[in-house]
């Protein structure tokens, strides 16, 4: 073997040990967000404060009238009024929501230019009620009649300022079954939950389809004004309130969303809208960000395909740990554990969706959501 041939198996198998030892501290060390948990049970509140449930909607005709209908169900032992604001639909959304006395309808024509949508049409929600909790939920989430008095026990008896769940997302598809399972397990790799939960820790996020929070929490960061551009609001606004208090980060098996993904360029655009903006239109965390990534995802897989001796061995403990980690999520959404055979693919194509994410934003193009232009330069 010559001098290059053996400085390039000893640096191959550099890396790749790199791969193995960031595995090792996600695996050990980064808040066990391979666990897919904590998850809220059904539970009953000790008492029923006043909740106000605000659901921002726009064009969502074909579903509206079942979220409103499931949300008008809640089982709670107090009183709840649910506001739909409709953002300058076009498809009557705001007619099919349906009547009832404790359904208040609010019709916006149009936005100021520095608010983002469904901010905006947040804020004109919660500007409508008086109730001591607001419950923000996303107009494509169906709940549980036990929903609503869950989310206040645990509200309560943790003393936080906020909960937030994220819900079961539809995973019917074949780009849904490829693809769901890994946004979440992403997510909580991210934002491990376990160190969001940790008031110690300042690692903070939130789930927008379901919001649970104290009016005086709102208003003690400045309303949702304080965080009205924001694409990534649920972030945003957890990032604000858990400077004032404790917030709690959970699953739902009380609450899913029944917006459908059918194809996979369906959720490229869904990641591709907010991707770029996460990680602050920088140029240079973009690329560290796909190194590293590439370092996590596909080193190890490389390195089992065409690694020698050590590479192997070292990428094989690598893929094992990511493996096991994605059986939880899996599990979750009932998905066989071969989609762990799939996650350097997966991983490529989110690797690829933010890459275009930042393409866009050069081009002046933005993605596009409900007619709207997100993340343009």
């Amino acid at each position: 073997m010559s001098l290059f041939e053996s400085l390039y198996r000893d640096g191959a198998a550099m890396i790749v040990l790199a791969s193995l030892l960031i595995w090792l501290y996600l695996f050990f060390a980064h808040g066990r967000f391979w666990q897919s948990a904590p998850q809220l049970p059904a539970a009953a509140p000790p008492e029923c404060p006043d909740v106000d449930i605000v659901v921002p909607a726009r064009d969502e005709a074909h579903i509206i009238g079942e979220v409103i209908g499931s949300l008008l169900a809640q089982d709670y032992g107090g009183r709840f009024r649910v506001i739909l604001v409709d953002d300058s639909s076009s498809d009557g959304t705001a007619a099919l929501a349906g009547t009832a006395a404790n359904l208040t309808v609010i019709s916006l024509q149009s936005k100021p230019a520095e608010w983002s949508g469904k901010l905006w049409a947040l804020s004109q929600g919660v500007a409508a009620g008086r109730s001591p909790l607001l419950l923000l939920t996303d107009a494509d989430i169906v709940h549980d009649p036990r929903h609503l008095s869950s989310l206040v026990a645990k509200l309560l008896e943790s003393q936080a300022q906020m909960v937030s769940e994220m819900v079961r997302l539809n995973c019917t598809s074949l780009a849904e079954r490829a693809l769901v399972p890994a946004f979440v397990y992403f997510f909580q790799m991210l934002y491990p939950f376990r160190r969001v939960n940790d008031p110690r820790s300042s690692v903070a996020a939130a789930a927008g389809g379901t919001v649970l929070i104290r009016r005086e929490a709102l208003q003690r960061i400045g309303g949702i004004d304080a965080i009205k551009n924001s694409l990534i609001d649920d972030v945003a606004l957890a990032k604000a309130v858990k400077k004032c208090g404790a917030i709690f980060l959970g699953h739902s098996a009380l609450a899913a969303s029944i917006r459908r993904y059918p194809t996979f360029a369906d959720i490229w655009h869904m990641i591709s809208r907010t991707a770029f903006t996460q990680l602050r239109h920088s140029a240079a965390l973009l690329a560290l960000t796909l190194i590293a990534l590439t370092v996590v995802w596909l080193v190890p897989a490389a390195a089992i395909l065409f690694g020698h001796r050590r590479q192997f061995f070292f990428g094989l403990a690598a893929f094992t740990l990511a493996g096991v980690s994605y059986l939880p999520t899996l599990a979750r959404y009932r998905r066989s554990f071969l989609w762990t055979l799939a996650l350097p693919l997966i991983a490529l194509f989110y690797m690829a969706a933010t890459a275009g994410s930042a393409v866009n934003h050069w081009l002046g193009q933005g993605a596009r959501w409900k007619s709207r232009a997100y993340g343009s330069g």
